[in-house]
């Protein structure tokens, strides 16, 4: 039978039983029914008002027309919001020590990062940027439905120099032979290079993985072993090659750095996002606002809580960086940088159970709806950057017409009292991600 002849042998069948003919079922709905919605960039919240999502986007606000097959959620005059996003994790590496980390089965990390993952998004956060660690098996994951969990914006490794914040080896280690890998390489947490045709190298490798963006240690940091937090690392040349690497793939790189130098380099490069910067000065973040840099920055203050014991090295690095934090955020005040908010917890499941007072604490500097405003709307901004690398085209981080349906439903006003989203098991009634479901308080 020639292939024509097959074609119309199918179609004559199906003329002959159309109920073999497929039938497109439609898109799925949500009527949220009476809420007051803040839409990820407004002071306050609306007037109560009805949401319809349909499929994974959100298809009407106000007057709303749903099917007789919708769900429908009794808002009660509650909140709407967009789902939050935390702009900085490393979801790999949040809850177990550094040397379990560092010792274990990568199976066994796997499946603690993913627990991690599921309880992350019960807590509120519909997305996260991931700035380094071997999570595209994780994303991979939640992407195929096997487990719960946030959207997932990989860095994949990122990539260091020899004795920069992201060299995990000991020092019997060094010098390593050549063409050694560690154990962090071997694994995809970090990767070493030091000229700019190796950086080029690596990243391109973590592009061809899959990595919406990539990240290199440009300066000092508090959880490596050798380097103090003044130290600059990189060169121009070497942190151009992996720009020129990002660039060639549509997207941008983001640097860890803490000092004028570090991130003055960084800047000449082409770098379009810094990491921290708890140590610069006034005319470094005029330059960002200028240039339009984002600068990821994170809330850090001494709570006391540290897995660092006192007077070790990594402490007093710590305490170093912390001092620099309220003039950070009066900077990116003055300036009005372009600011994302993100946690950067590391090594402590205790802490990342606390993943949102990283949040609420930021009312030291701004108001809940500001607060709010970043962690919806401007870190869905810097998600953006990624452009054709994005994983999840779609517009997220705010409530209206067409956007992608990632929404939190709260028991209360949060931008009036931005604390109440610390008891999400109580006050996050509904959790939806890309129109679905995954966790609903309101049923009986």
């Amino acid at each position: 039978m020639t292939l024509k002849s097959f074609g119309a042998f199918v179609a004559l069948a199906l003329i002959a039983n159309p109920s073999a003919i497929p039938v497109q079922q439609p898109d799925p709905e949500t009527l949220f029914r009476n809420v007051r919605v803040f839409d990820g960039t407004s002071a306050q919240l609306s007037g109560p008002t009805d949401v319809l999502v349909r499929g994974n986007k959100i298809a009407a606000i106000g007057v709303t027309a749903p099917s007789s097959a919708a769900t429908v959620i009794n808002g009660n005059g509650r909140t709407l919001m967009p789902g939050l996003i935390d702009a900085h994790t490393h979801l790999m590496f949040a809850s177990l020590s550094q040397i379990v980390l560092l010792t274990s089965d990568l199976g066994f990390v796997n499946l603690v990062a993913g627990k991690a993952a599921s309880e992350m998004l019960m807590r509120g956060y519909t997305s996260v940027r991931d700035l380094g660690g071997p999570v595209f098996g994780l994303k991979r994951a939640i992407d195929a439905g096997t487990i719960d969990g946030p959207r997932i914006w990989p860095s994949g490794a990122f990539i260091s120099q020899s004795g920069g914040h992201g060299d995990f080896r000991l020092p019997i280690e060094m010098p390593s032979a050549p063409d050694a890998f560690s154990y962090s390489e071997r694994i995809g947490a970090a990767e070493i290079a030091d000229d700019p045709d190796t950086v080029r190298k690596r990243a391109r490798e973590q592009l061809a993985l899959g990595a919406s963006q990539i990240k290199l240690m440009a300066g000092g940091g508090v959880a490596s072993s050798f380097d103090p937090l003044d130290v600059t690392q990189y060169t121009v040349p070497e942190l151009r090659a992996a720009v020129e690497a990002a660039e060639n793939w549509g997207t941008y790189v983001t640097v860890h750095a803490y000092t004028p130098r570090a991130v003055r380099q960084a800047i000449e490069a082409g770098v379009k996002c810094i990491e921290h910067g708890q140590l610069l000065d006034d005319a470094t973040v005029k330059l960002m606002a200028e240039k339009g840099i984002w600068w990821s920055l994170q809330p850090f203050t001494d709570n006391g809580r540290s897995p660092y014991p006192e007077g070790t090295p990594n402490r007093i690095k710590q305490l170093q960086m912390f001092n620099g934090t309220d003039t950070a955020y009066q900077l990116a005040k003055k300036y009005k940088t372009k600011t994302a908010w993100g946690t950067d917890i590391l090594f402590s499941a205790e802490s990342l159970a606390r993943q949102t007072e990283m949040l609420t604490k930021m009312v030291r500097w701004y108001t809940p709806a500001e607060v709010l405003k970043m962690a919806t709307a401007d870190n869905a901004e810097l998600l953006a950057l990624s452009g054709e690398r994005s994983p999840y085209p779609g517009k997220l981080g705010v409530v209206v017409t067409g956007a992608l349906a990632d929404l939190l439903l709260v028991d209360g006003d949060p931008t009036s009292n931005i604390k109440l989203l610390e008891d999400s098991k109580k006050n996050i009634l509904v959790v939806m991600k890309d129109g679905k479901i995954y966790k609903n308080l309101l049923i009986p």
